[in-house]
């Protein structure tokens, strides 16, 4: 069995691997399927003072699936509600990614579920607006990033001074 990648509609990856795994099921062909599945990863974010994990696309819009190609197959696939094609090769000969990139993805998969990320990743000397609190419209370079305890340090110009402050992740957004 190798691993083809299908584009679905964005927003439907779920309910695509739902109703892809039931037309698996209900069909003579199920012994050709493996694993159908969207690539996900945990993350932390922090919202009133709290910790909450939730889950995020890593690659939105697809669906993994492992399957040995043939006619059958490739029917049951294709003619799936909300999947609009297969990704790679030709659209009646679909190509299936390398081993080595299905063994990226899945091991991708597997860390997050030991080590979740946070939603969002800062960078030490980039610039950011800070959103709540006293220093609410002021912009600040990063100076040091804490992912522990969600927290950043700035350097925001006070008065034509630079002051050294610690926001919480949720205090803070990216500049366009």
């Amino acid at each position: 069995m190798r691993w083809y990648i299908v584009q679905a509609f964005s927003g439907y990856e779920k309910q695509v691997q739902r109703s892809l795994t039931d037309r698996i099921n209900r069909s003579d062909f199920a012994e050709s399927f493996g694993d159908v599945l969207v690539p996900t990863e945990e993350v932390v974010e922090m919202k009133d003072g709290k910790k909450r994990k939730s889950e995020r696309k890593f690659f939105p819009g697809y669906v993994l699936i492992q399957m040995d190609m043939n006619d059958n197959t490739w029917h049951i696939v294709k003619d799936c509600p909300r999947i609009m094609g297969f990704v790679g090769g030709t659209p009646e000969t679909p190509a299936p990614i390398t081993q080595v990139e299905a063994d990226r993805i899945l091991n991708r998969l597997n860390q997050t579920e030991t080590d979740p990320r946070p939603k969002t990743l800062f960078e030490p000397g980039e610039e950011l607006l800070v959103i709540d609190g006293p220093f609410t419209d002021f912009k600040g370079l990063v100076e040091k990033v804490d992912y522990e305890k969600s927290k950043l340090h700035l350097t925001v110009n006070v008065f034509n001074r630079p002051t050294q402050v610690e926001l919480e992740f949720s205090k803070v957004e990216k500049l366009d």
